[in-house]
């Protein structure tokens, strides 16, 4: 038995986990801030197209990212319900299209609702009459615009841990940290107590759909998501978040004035961006804002005490995930300055979308994420109960 005993020795100092068998090497994960940045310039590239074809384009590619590279974690399941939210306000927006009417003009009349008459003071405003086609493609290419762009947010909440992307934060913002991180982890903690409470229903035999499902599901569920989020809170300032340090009055003056000047700035240079006298100065004022701004974080950072334990570093695939985001937004940008015809297509008159080339390979950019990343790890009861089938007692 001396061989034995000397090979179980072995194999726990090489780390054998114990109870779940050999232990499994931590994959590297991404930083969170780079999923937000990587699906906040998908949304933006979103807002400079209404053609179809590029928008479902640019939602094939966030599901994609977000079917491979989604951890096994209950808040990571909030896709789905992003992608309800979408399909919910892509039906709204078609339904005021409807009800409401549209400015756009139309010859092809798919239906003629009575109309309601309405006061003088109500011009410009019309309940019921001809419904158009027009209109309503008007109307799908406005609403998918909008669409795309929140399930992009869905696709940064499900792949990035709000608690890691509050430690990643500046100290100068760990307030607005603290906060964003309740709200965000509402979500994510709505949709698990709605899955949990359905099928707690189904197995006592009751109904979990439909309206009466609903109002017995709903108010459990908005108590046990908001107790968790401020049970969130709770924890983070029993750890110390609200601590501060004491510094020179100077130095706060100084915050103080490079913040708020820094955000001005951001406010001129991006309004000179946007019209056209203002191209001049436009972006010189912008890159001003944004350095001080930055600079009054890093000096506000100065009075907050905190410590972070495995603090998430921004590497290599970080900066990629992050640069295929921005480049398809600027490429998006780009060709909605130089071909508008093609992002935007007409309906008046109709005619069928074109999907242009360069711009659809652009989108495809967003892919890379999918293949840079590591790939989750598997949920903790797929990888203890083989490395259990497979050890056996040696005797002793």
């Amino acid at each position: 038995m001396p061989d034995a005993r000397n090979g179980e020795r072995a194999s726990l100092q090489g780390g054998t986990g114990g109870r779940g068998g050999p232990r499994r090497p931590r994959a590297a994960s991404l930083h969170p801030g780079a999923w937000w940045l990587w699906s906040l310039a998908l949304g933006t590239a979103a807002t400079r197209t209404t053609n179809p074809l590029l928008l479902a384009l640019l939602i094939t590619v966030s599901a994609y990212v977000v079917a491979t590279r989604r951890p096994h974690t209950p808040w990571s399941r909030s896709y789905g319900a992003f992608v309800k939210l979408a399909l919910a306000v892509l039906l709204i927006r078609l339904a005021f299209a409807v009800v409401l009417g549209s400015p756009i003009p139309g010859t092809h009349v798919l239906l003629a609702l009575p109309e309601v008459p309405l006061p003088h003071w109500a011009q410009g405003i019309r309940l019921g009459g001809d419904v158009t086609a027009e209109a309503l493609v008007f109307a799908l290419y406005d609403g998918l615009k909008l669409a795309t762009l929140l399930i992009c947010v869905g696709a940064a909440n499900a792949l990035a841990s709000p608690s890691r992307l509050l430690k990643s934060l500046p100290g100068a913002l760990y307030e607005l940290g603290v906060a964003v991180v309740v709200a965000l982890t509402f979500a994510p903690n709505l949709i698990a107590d709605v899955r949990r409470l359905r099928s707690a229903r189904r197995l006592r035999g009751r109904p979990d759909k439909g309206v009466r499902g609903l109002l017995h599901v709903g108010l459990p569920v908005l108590e046990g998501a908001l107790e968790r989020s401020v049970a969130l809170a709770a924890a983070m300032d029993a750890r110390g978040y609200g601590r501060t340090a004491e510094v020179p009055p100077a130095v706060r003056r100084t915050t103080a004035a490079l913040t708020l000047g820094g955000l001005l700035g951001v406010c001129a240079g991006t309004y000179g961006l946007l019209t056209a006298e203002g191209g001049t100065y436009g972006l010189p004022v912008l890159l001003a804002g944004v350095a001080a701004a930055l600079a009054g974080l890093w000096l506000g950072g100065r009075r907050t005490l905190r410590t972070r334990y495995r603090p998430d570093r921004w590497d290599v695939r970080a900066w990629l995930v992050s640069a295929s985001g921005a480049a398809v937004a600027a490429l998006l940008a780009l060709a909605a300055s130089r071909d508008p015809a093609a992002l935007h297509p007409g309906v008046v008159p109709l005619v069928a979308p074109a999907l242009p080339l360069w711009p659809a390979a652009a989108v495809l950019l967003g892919l890379l994420p999918a293949f840079l990343t590591p790939a989750p790890e598997p949920p903790a009861s797929e990888t203890s109960a083989p490395d259990a089938a497979n050890t056996r007692k040696e005797p002793s």
